[in-house]
């Protein structure tokens, strides 16, 4: 005669299971909340595109008020030459909005959908920062067209829109990774390698930002330069300042390769291919005369490079729990 005991209260029939989230990422982060992180990165790169158009054909001013497009009215009012200007500036405010609402989903999502919502404070409120950023970009925003794009402003509007591709990307990391602490996954002298390049890396994207400024791509067409700067000085700077940034990554990617450190190497490896891809458009674009479209592409691989340069420093760090010592 068989017996049977009782199921365990931990253990629930499957037909009898409520549907949960579908789950992704080694049970980390459902696809939803993963899938909406992924599209505030895209979002946040798309709008340094939009806003680069923005710039590059002069639409600057395109809607003379803020919050609204024209005196009296929210959307604008197309008229005669405006026409262009005005749509391109008004398309760039739209998009903002969109990405508004992807990042108040995402924030929706990091705190209420399993597993996330039962995930460490900080992480949840690492979800919080984009669209902390967003509503200091629509004020930024507003203030470049009341002070009729000063270039500090104008360059603020650019280099906070970098920060936050950074926290997207930083966002990413931290869902796809375990919640234990960060420990050394790279020797000292990567770590060195990796600060220092972070740093540098800051220094160029600023020095980047100047530079534009410095050059006929203002964002107002009637007063193209805005900086009253020499271009060609400050060119030469940004471009120091790119070539430190290239030897401190090949020198990252070698101590990479000697460590046999697999995710450092793949990381650093697409660090270096963006960074001399970005070098190859700026020195094309500057001895070209700085077309429109290579600019915008230049900026583009900007934020591509901010985002390479986030994975890189992250692959030198992991939150895997080291393993428990062996006991003989």
């Amino acid at each position: 005669m068989t017996s049977t005991s009782p199921l365990p209260a931990s253990a629930t029939p499957p037909a009898t299971a409520s549907p949960g989230p579908s789950r992704s990422r080694d049970g980390l982060v459902d696809r939803l909340t993963w899938g909406l992180a992924v599209a505030n990165l895209v979002a946040q790169i798309g709008i340094i595109v939009t806003g680069g158009a923005v710039r590059l054909t002069g639409s600057g001013l395109g809607c003379s008020e803020w919050p609204l497009c024209e005196p009296g009215s929210f959307t604008p009012t197309f008229h005669g030459e405006s026409d262009l200007h005005q749509a391109i500036e008004f398309g760039n405010r739209t998009l903002t909005g969109l990405l508004g609402i992807i990042a108040l989903a995402l924030v929706w999502a990091v705190y209420r959908r399993q597993p996330t919502a039962s995930r460490p404070p900080s992480l949840k409120r690492l979800a919080l920062l984009p669209l902390a950023g967003i509503a200091l970009q629509a004020f930024v925003g507003g203030v470049t067209v009341w002070v009729d794009l000063h270039p500090a402003i104008v360059g603020s509007h650019m280099l906070i829109s970098l920060a936050l591709v950074a926290v997207s990307t930083y966002l990413l990391l931290r869902l796809a990774s375990p919640d234990a602490p960060a420990r050394a996954a790279s020797s000292g002298r990567l770590r060195t390698v990796g600060g220092l390049a972070g740093l540098v890396g800051v220094v160029l994207l600023v020095l980047g930002v100047v530079t534009t400024g410095a050059g006929p791509h203002s964002g107002d067409e009637t007063e193209p330069y805005r900086w009253a700067l020499d271009p060609a000085f400050i060119s030469r700077l940004h471009a120091l300042s790119v070539w430190t940034f290239v030897v401190l990554v090949a020198v990252g990617l070698v101590l990479a390769r000697r460590e046999g450190n697999t995710a450092a190497l793949r990381a650093w490896g697409w660090l270096l291919a963006a960074t001399l891809l970005q070098g190859v458009i700026g020195y094309v674009q500057y001895f070209t005369g700085l077309p429109e479209v290579l600019v915008g592409l230049h900026m583009l691989g900007a934020a591509l490079t901010v985002v390479a340069i986030v994975y890189a420093v992250g692959a030198l760090a992991t939150r895997t729990p080291a393993p428990l010592p062996v006991h003989s």
